[in-house]
């Protein structure tokens, strides 16, 4: 059968949580699950390149038949051949690929042509949304408390901080209402300046950005993600109202529309020697507000 020639469009971005789409492909896997792709959905499926988000927990429905979506994952279209998931080999977006979601079941798949309901589970959702709005705000905390430790000029963060976040991150992995993101402080970090003697305390560090989290949490500024369309390859960024104006930040993921659903967002940083370094985790804990 004919594959995609156009992105999926995803609805997930306006914070949707159910969907109407038509079935344009099913291909079959080796596990004898399949994989169907649908014209538009509102399921946030796995991003291979960074995959910090959790695809999305979700039920794909069609006439009297239901099947629980497995596994969302990203796939793009090149040369007349799907690659999906790990076995993706470029970013979302690359020019001269089609980008898709796949939502990964077992069973009888629908058949190409077939009106499919998409409903996503509402309240892991959230968790995940609110897990990932306080990653970033804590990301913009770590920086504003580490902006001391650097002797020389680096990449700032959207608030103009040095960006250590953008420049030691090794992992990110967002849970239900929090995340956990681990950094490598070596040479290279301490070539471009960074004195790995600020973390000597990590509890100090994070005493600091955790008052900077307490301010912008009180504030409750509004959330958005801007996009330039619907498209799954379409650019998306986060901006966020913060006390000393908004910040704008690239991310596919999803999140919170205000920062008044976060009751708190607090920090703990912990720090381990590692060849040549130190590793430094951060876990990130959302209280979100009753």
């Amino acid at each position: 059968m004919p594959l995609p020639d156009r992105d999926t469009l995803v609805a997930y971005p306006a914070g949707d949580v159910s969907s109407t789409g038509t079935v344009l492909h099913v291909e079959r896997l080796a596990d004898g699950r399949s994989a169907v792709v649908l014209d538009r959905t509102a399921l946030h499926p796995v991003d291979t390149a960074w995959p910090d988000q959790p695809a999305d927990r979700a039920a794909l429905r069609w006439g009297d038949d239901e099947r629980v979506v497995q596994d969302g994952v990203t796939g793009g279209i090149h040369q007349g051949v799907l690659h999906l998931g790990a076995d993706l080999p470029v970013r979302n977006g690359t020019e001269g690929w089609t980008f898709v979601v796949a939502h990964v079941i077992e069973g009888a798949p629908p058949a190409v042509g077939t009106t499919v309901e998409v409903e996503v589970d509402a309240a892991y959702r959230r968790s995940l949304s609110a897990g990932h709005t306080g990653c970033h705000l804590a990301s913009l905390a770590l920086d504003a408390a580490l902006a001391a430790a650097w002797s020389k000029p680096v990449a700032l963060d959207a608030l103009g901080h040095p960006a250590f976040d953008q420049l030691a991150i090794q992992r990110s992995q967002i849970v239900p209402d929090g995340s956990l993101d681990t950094y490598r402080v070596g040479r290279s970090l301490r070539r471009k300046g960074f004195d790995p003697a600020a973390l000597d305390d990590p509890g100090a560090v994070a005493e600091r950005a955790n008052a900077l989290l307490t301010t912008w949490v009180t504030a409750g500024g509004d959330v958005r993600i801007e996009r330039t369309d619907d498209a799954l390859s379409a650019r998306r960024r986060w901006v966020c109202a913060l006390p000393d104006g908004p910040v704008s930040i690239p991310c596919g993921g999803t999140h919170v529309e205000s920062l008044s659903a976060l009751g708190s967002v607090t920090v703990a940083l912990t720090t381990r020697p590692v060849d040549g370094g130190l590793e430094l985790e951060m876990r990130t804990q959302v209280t979100p507000a009753r």
